[in-house]
């Protein structure tokens, strides 16, 4: 029994820390595309990142190559180019605290396409927190000004529905056998770094000021958003509950907004408070009731 409730505690320990290593990996994204083209930063952070993740695959001793290549090439194109690229070009303009928030809409188009595309029943307490994140979007787009920021955070949504999609056929991926998480995790990472590649190639661009500050963030991302971080995340919930590690880790966006307004000035104004605040509790409120979905990490 002690040894549970150690083993658990650990566990939350996991997971506090992975909440603001990725919270905070908001920031540390938005300091990097002041120094780089949004492309070559993502570029950069997604393929680093998918080969410290292929060498935590060699480390644990799990099959290196990857299983259902055409369904993790597209999950990878979803959740990995469509995900990174989007947001770290919404950054470029836009808060990091806003985009966070905005990207972790992503459990609600996954409610919405489970109902559309897999024919899951949507429960009342479901619609209503897709209602109240709904409400939250409107307050946090269009606070007074229908221009002011409305293409970033326009980005930062069309972000979190590629990642809700990829979310999707990730779930039928799991359908047809067993995946192995960390592998799929790392192969669609190397799988998605091809379009960020090939967009740092051929747009025109300054080129990277290789600075303290973006050197400092890149190893920020790599090495703790990334390698440090999948392994506090596969601790995290290989110890709790699904449901719990899923409700925690929605402490991500607040530590973003907190910090973004502490370092970055970003203050939220009044509407834009009021639809965070309502984004964070429909989040709340659907984690608490659907706990059978899969539940995905991000930063």
């Amino acid at each position: 029994m002690t040894e549970r409730v150690s083993s658990r505690g650990k566990a939350i320990l996991a997971l506090s820390a992975l909440v603001i290593i990725w919270g905070y990996n908001w920031v540390v994204m938005k300091v990097a595309v002041q120094y780089s083209s949004p492309f070559d930063y993502a570029a950069l952070r997604v393929l680093l990142g998918g080969i410290s993740l292929f060498l935590v695959l060699v480390w644990l001793r799990k099959p290196p190559l990857p299983k259902e290549v055409s369904g993790t090439s597209l999950a990878g194109f979803l959740q990995t180019s469509g995900f990174y690229g989007l947001s770290t070009l919404a950054l470029v303009s836009g808060g990091a605290g806003k985009t966070a928030v905005l990207n972790y809409a992503m459990p609600f188009w996954v409610v919405l396409l489970a109902w559309f595309v897999l024919g899951e029943q949507l429960q009342k307490v479901q619609l209503f927190g897709v209602a109240i994140a709904l409400t939250g979007l409107l307050f946090i787009l269009m606070p007074f000004s229908l221009a002011e920021g409305l293409f970033s955070k326009g980005l930062a949504l069309l972000s979190s529905m590629s990642w809700a999609i990829g979310i999707i056929v990730s779930k039928k991926l799991q359908q047809k056998g067993n995946l192995d998480l960390l592998s799929f995790t790392t192969w669609q990472m190397l799988f998605g770094s091809i379009p960020l590649i090939l967009l740092a190639v051929f747009i025109p661009s300054p080129p990277i000021t290789w600075s303290v500050p973006f050197i400092s963030a890149m190893i920020y991302s790599v090495i703790l958003g990334n390698a440090v971080a999948w392994l506090l995340c596969f601790y995290a919930l290989g110890r709790l509950p699904v449901g719990m590690a899923g409700l925690g880790m929605l402490g991500a966006p607040v530590v973003g907004v907190l910090t973004a307004w502490i370092q970055l000035g970003e203050k939220p104004t009044l509407p834009e408070t009021i639809g965070i605040m309502l984004i964070i509790s429909a989040l709340v409120l659907n984690s608490t009731q659907a706990m059978k979905p899969m539940t995905r990490c991000r930063s």
